[in-house]
This record gives C-alpha cells, structure tokens and sequence, in this order.
C-alpha cells in the first residue's frame, strides 16, 4: 500500500452514504485490505453520544472523529467515515487534522427531495412535524462541498455502481 488513507463520505440524511460505505468496506476486506469503518450513527452512540446537534457540537463531533481517523492511518489502517459534516469548514477542518495528504473527500450527491422520500430512519417525517430542530439540510445548513475528489450520484445510479465507482477511487488511493 502506498498510504493509509481517509475516505470521507458527506451527503445529507438518507443520501447513502452507510450503504455505500459498508458494502466498500465489506468489498476491501474480502480483497484483502484493512479498512475501518467510521460511521456517523454508531460514532453518535458511543464516543459522542454526550453532544447534541448545533453547530458547535456537529464541529465537536467531527473534530474527535478527525483525531480518531489520524490514529487509524498513523497505525496502519485505513478509515471510511460517513458523516453528514455539514459545512465546508467543518470538512477542511477534519482534513487539516487528518493531514490533506490522507484526506479524500466523496459527496454523494442526493437531492433533499430523495432523501425525503427514501427516509431510512423517519427523521425527515419528525422534522417536518417539528419534532426535530437543527436538522441538516432544512432548519440548519448543509454546504456542497467546494472541492470534492469524488462525487456519487446515489439517485439515479443502483448502489452497485456507486460502490463500483468507490472502490475504483479507493484502489488508485492505496495501490
């Protein structure tokens, strides 16, 4: 392997983002590669679980994720991190603490409306009911990213061909 590396994995609620990865992750450890799976949810429950949803504390809860990821590569392993990450700064500020050398940014490119409908969780039904504040994408921001290395379109596309597309960005990373 040339390098461990980061592949983090932005887009909104609903977008793909942990289909896409586990399957990648389940792809990469069957062709032998090691690769730890990051993910938003399972981050939330255990290692951030005392941090809420405002900027701030989505800020807070990138910034452990970045510093875990760090040690993951520095010790051999390569990471996949699901993360809404709302913000442009936010993202630059994962990449400045993994190193912008490690750092690869995806945007699954899914329109809010599609995200809305597919609602894996039922978030987007309690947000439009008011249950939910702060939710990225509605009543808080979501920035495209400026400069994503790669972006999948996981609307029109089967997820078999956005993991394909992955998978090809994450050989040539690691080859």
């Amino acid at each position: 392997m040339k390098s461990n590396q980061v592949f983090w994995i932005t887009g909104l609620s609903g977008a793909g983002k942990t289909s896409v990865a586990m399957e990648a992750v389940e792809q990469l450890k069957d062709s032998g590669h090691d690769f730890v799976l990051l993910d938003g949810d399972v981050v939330r429950n255990g290692l951030c679980k005392d941090l809420g949803f405002s900027i701030e504390d989505r800020q807070e809860n990138i910034r452990r994720v970045a510093e875990v990821s760090k040690l993951f590569i520095q010790n051999g392993q390569s990471c996949i991190c699901t993360f809404i990450s709302p913000t442009n700064a936010i993202r630059n500020m994962a990449a400045e603490i993994i190193g912008v050398d490690f750092f690869n940014e995806v945007y699954i490119n899914t329109p809010l409306a599609i995200c809305e409908t597919r609602d894996p969780k039922g978030l987007y039904k309690k947000v439009r009911k008011g249950e939910i504040p702060n939710f990225t994408g509605i009543s808080s921001v979501y920035e495209i990213p400026e400069n994503p290395d790669l972006i999948l379109d996981c609307y029109n596309h089967f997820l078999s061909k956005s993991v394909k597309e992955l998978m090809e960005f994450i050989t040539l990373k690691i080859q």
